[in-house]
């Protein structure tokens, strides 16, 4: 029976003075017996969180009564036990490092599209305007070989921080094209999304929510194989089900 409630969010978002946040995130995340990640940045936050559905819904409250995580989006899964071995939280100096301070998502996002219209994206073979689209993986090489959509651009980088100089040996690639970034939950692909953007690519769009968002709304249309996940579970299908076997892999 599947009585772990598993959650992941994050947002790019000023969230005020980061030591008080953690030590209160911290000890509210202790008394409802929750583990995981929770990752703060002056950027924001990001956190993969697992525990009782009743205690981490009841935390989610408790994070939204921040002024700017009020609307915060939560990825739901369940499995039948806890995935995760400890709680950390802590403040980093980016929630997901690309080492590209220029990078501001909090004052403004690229263009989203939802599952929904990238599914018929990928259905019609262009966009609305009869562009040719292309999906770009920006996860790491280990995590697309567990799965990934259907003719995905892959550079095989082994970390984030690789994606601009794979951006710049590869950009000639994607002119002309609609490009949609994807990645697990959302957050890798914003950042590649609004990079790209910058670099002067025009038609860029990211998936909003991620595979995990697009598996919950579109199941497994256009997509090959499993999600990778940073836990015990190694890896989800189409269904947000944990794999029956685990998955040798190398850390992140």
């Amino acid at each position: 029976m599947m009585e772990i409630l598993n959650i992941a969010a994050y947002k790019f978002t000023a969230l005020g003075p980061l030591p008080p946040l953690r030590e209160q995130l911290l000890a509210a995340l202790m008394a409802r017996e929750l583990k995981g990640t929770v990752l703060l940045a002056e950027e924001g936050i990001n956190l993969f969180l697992a525990g009782q559905a009743d205690k981490v819904n009841d935390f989610l409250a408790l994070l939204r009564e921040q002024p700017a995580l009020v609307d915060l989006e939560v990825k739901q899964s369940w499995s039948e036990t806890q995935p995760f071995k400890k709680l950390l939280v802590k403040i980093k100096p980016e929630i997901i490092r690309m080492d590209h301070p220029a990078i501001q998502p909090a004052t403004g996002r690229a263009p989203a599209i939802d599952a929904a219209t990238l599914k018929r994206w990928l259905d019609q073979g262009c966009d609305d305007t009869g562009r040719p689209v292309v999906t770009l993986d920006t996860r790491n090489d280990f995590e697309v070989d567990v799965g990934s959509f259907k003719a995905a651009i892959d550079w095989r980088i082994s970390k984030f921080t690789q994606f601009p100089a794979a951006l710049k040996a590869h950009a000639d690639e994607l002119k002309d094209k609609t490009v949609v970034s994807f990645c697990t939950g959302g957050i890798r692909c914003e950042k590649a999304a609004i990079f790209m953007r910058e670099a002067g690519l025009e038609n860029v769009y990211q998936l909003d929510g991620g595979i995990l968002k697009y598996f919950e709304q579109q199941g497994h249309a256009h997509f090959e194989g499993d999600c990778f996940v940073f836990d015990e579970r190694r890896a989800v299908d189409a269904a947000l089900e944990p794999k029956a076997k685990p998955i040798n892999t190398c850390a992140d």
